[in-house]
């Protein structure tokens, strides 16, 4: 349990309510929990043959997911594509998918830049209607240090907290050219109540443990890579913002909840069986490979934005082999 004399969005209502009971120097004591554990799909975005944003397979994808057993969405992330999206385009996504879970499931929203000014008052002014946090990724390209980090995620999650949005960080090294180390996470989630998850996409298991380790109580980890989801979730992560969570929901979800209540043997069967797609979903980059088995699978068409483009035809062709394979129902 963190404290704070700070009233943040989480806990501007508590204080209110007890403002005329409690004496001005009485520290008001909250939670803020994570509501995003289990299976989270990092949800693609469908283009039409012509390049536009193909709304109707994205109405039928969520419809798949939300009816498979997802545990929350995550939109305008990295696989979305989202660096390709017009702000128009990222509005409409937004609304669509706001709409379609009608609170069925909680919503987390990439939100992140290398500038964090422009990123704060993103967070200021935008509609986060239907949002009930932020997924916001180390800045790229600039390569700050970790009191740089530190700052820029500090500054993020004051924004946030006056908006009630909670915050999970993403840490992805290998995209974005610095890698947040263990200490500058731990520093955030002890330091900013309304910081309630890390999404580690570093790879670097004892890193990862160390954070799991060392965090407080309602700080989690989340897993950023479908491959290493199993062994994180026995670490103690409590989930996955998942890619193959487009096209495999049910089965995903199942090995996740499987782990996640210590049935480790059986879920260690289905990480197995999913071990080759793992590899070919990320082979020829993301979302090529999940687009390309979503494809497969009769939800969408294999259309990307450059600077990205379609899996090569024979990374396609074992993808569409496996999906024969597991005889998956739409």
């Amino acid at each position: 349990m963190r404290q704070s004399k700070r009233k943040s969005g989480h806990s501007f209502v508590l204080c209110s309510l007890f403002r005329n009971f409690a004496p001005e120097n009485v520290f008001i004591t909250y939670m803020v929990h994570n509501k995003f554990k289990g299976l989270g799909v990092a949800l693609i975005t469908p283009f039409t043959k012509e390049g536009k944003v193909d709304f109707t397979s994205l109405r039928r994808l969520l419809d798949y997911q939300l009816s498979n057993g997802i545990d929350f969405v995550c939109l305008l992330g990295t696989t979305a594509e989202t660096p390709t999206l017009s702000a128009e385009e990222r509005q409409q996504v937004k609304d669509l998918v706001v709409e379609k879970v009608n609170g069925s499931v909680p919503i987390l929203m990439g939100c992140g830049g290398n500038n964090t000014a422009a990123v704060v008052e993103q967070i200021e002014r935008g509609d986060f209607r239907g949002i009930e946090g932020i997924l916001s990724v180390c800045p790229y390209y600039n390569k700050p240090s970790q009191e740089g980090l530190y700052q820029h995620f500090k500054a993020i999650a004051t924004a946030a907290a006056a908006r009630n949005l909670s915050v999970v960080l993403y840490n992805v090294p290998g995209r974005v050219g610095v890698n947040m180390t263990a200490e500058t996470t731990l520093r955030l989630a002890n330091e900013c109540e309304n910081i309630v998850a890390i999404k580690e996409a570093s790879g670097n298991f004892t890193q990862i443990d160390d954070i799991i380790k060392n965090k407080p109580a309602n700080f989690d980890v989340i897993s950023g890579d479908d491959g290493i989801t199993f062994p994180l979730i026995t670490l103690g992560a409590v989930g996955v913002i998942s890619v193959i969570g487009n096209a495999l929901p049910k089965e995903f979800s199942r090995m996740v909840r499987l782990a996640l209540n210590g049935d480790y043997n059986n879920a260690l069967t289905i990480h197995h069986q999913f071990t080759e797609l793992f590899k070919l979903l990320f082979v020829d980059g993301n979302p090529a490979g999940v687009k390309a088995m979503l494809n497969s699978m009769g939800l969408i068409e294999n259309e990307l934005r450059l600077p990205l483009v379609p899996s090569r035809i024979s990374t396609m062709e074992k993808i569409s082999s496996i999906v024969k394979d597991l005889n998956i129902k739409c």
